[in-house]
This record gives C-alpha cells, structure tokens and sequence, in this order.
C-alpha cells in the first residue's frame, strides 16, 4: 500500500497527517476548523484515501494558518506516497455537479506545481470560515504535491455547494489520478523518464 505519515510543527501549528491512497475512504478530521473537517472528509470519502488530520492551530487569530499549513501537509503526504510515480494514470478530471454549482477539475500529477482557479464563491464566508482560504489551500496542497489542479466553475450561486463540488470535484480526479495503470504499471508516465 502507497503511504504517509507528515508530522509538521511550526509556532503557529502542529499537525498530523497520515494519508493511505490505496484505500476505502475511511478518514478521522479534526483541524479545530468545522468547514475544512468537513471538505477534507468529502476530499477522504471521493478520493477514496484513508486519511487522518489532526491539527492543533493558532484559530483564536483566524483560521488561515490552519488552512494552509494542513494543504502543505497534506500535499507532502501525496507527493510521498507516489514514489517515482512508476505505473500511475497520471491525469485525472471531472466534472461535478453539485445541486446548481458545475465544479471542473482536471489534475496532472507530472511533478510541477500550478494552480489554475476559476471559482467565484458569492460570499466572504460559510459560517465562519473565510471563503478565499479556499485558494489557500489548494495552493499550498499543489506546491507541496508538485502537481497541476485546474479548478474551473461552470455554474453555481451558493458559496457552499460551489467550494463543496470543487472539493469532490478534485477528489475524483486525484482518484483516477493516482490509481496505477495496469497496462504499464512498470512505467514512468513520461517520455522524459522521470516525474
């Protein structure tokens, strides 16, 4: 089984993360953040990676270091568990309808970082949550998992099913992403050689 276990301590965090993507979707979430918890069980039970995130953060100022450091965590996790990549489909992307909110993904695990964002969330916040955390988070996730995500809003008007589809969204396509091959499971998925 593909695994990783991240432990990452900075004056503002401590966090946990072990990350399995070769499993059911089984996950245990508590970063002190209710909205993140909830997108990263959504990103767990799509992706169908077992997952574990505990974070210990500094929320009494907001809830970005949270947000941001468990995406570098979680990132390094993924980019560990790939190895050299050998045998993966590499690509992944869906389109994901969430009530009104049409949510595109397309992810390209080929070792550079970039995030391509086209969500248009109405709303500063969903509850308590900042909404622009949302980019935060995705871009700490790509550069620590050295991966391309492009996030590409077709339709929606609630901030909620708009980050929800992009969180499903994006684990589907990291689903099909990481899943080996079995044509050419001894392959690098490059002409380069090396990803």
């Amino acid at each position: 089984m593909r695994t990783a276990e991240i432990i990452r301590e900075t004056k503002e965090t401590k966090i946990k993360v072990f990350l399995n993507i070769d499993g059911t979707g089984k996950s245990v979430i508590d970063t002190g953040v209710g909205f993140l918890d909830h997108m990263l069980t959504l990103l767990a039970k799509h992706a169908r990676f077992d997952m574990n995130v505990v974070c210990k953060g500094d929320v009494d100022v907001d809830d970005h270091h949270t947000t941001e450091d468990v995406g570098i965590a979680l990132g390094e996790a993924l980019c560990r568990t790939l190895g050299d990549k050998r045998g993966i489909c590499r690509y992944g992307n869906m389109a994901l309808p969430m009530d009104e909110a049409l949510i595109l993904s397309a992810v390209d695990l080929g070792g550079r970082a970039c995030l391509g964002y086209q969500l248009y969330i109405p709303t500063e916040k969903v509850g308590t949550f900042d909404t622009e955390l949302v980019k935060e988070f995705w871009l700490a996730f790509v550069r620590e998992a050295k991966c391309n995500i492009h996030l590409v809003q077709l339709a929606g008007e609630n901030s909620h099913h708009i980050i929800e589809g992009a969180f499903k969204s994006v684990a589907r396509s990291l689903r099909q992403a990481v899943a080996i091959d079995e044509a050419c499971a001894d392959d690098i998925p490059s002409t380069k050689g090396v990803l």
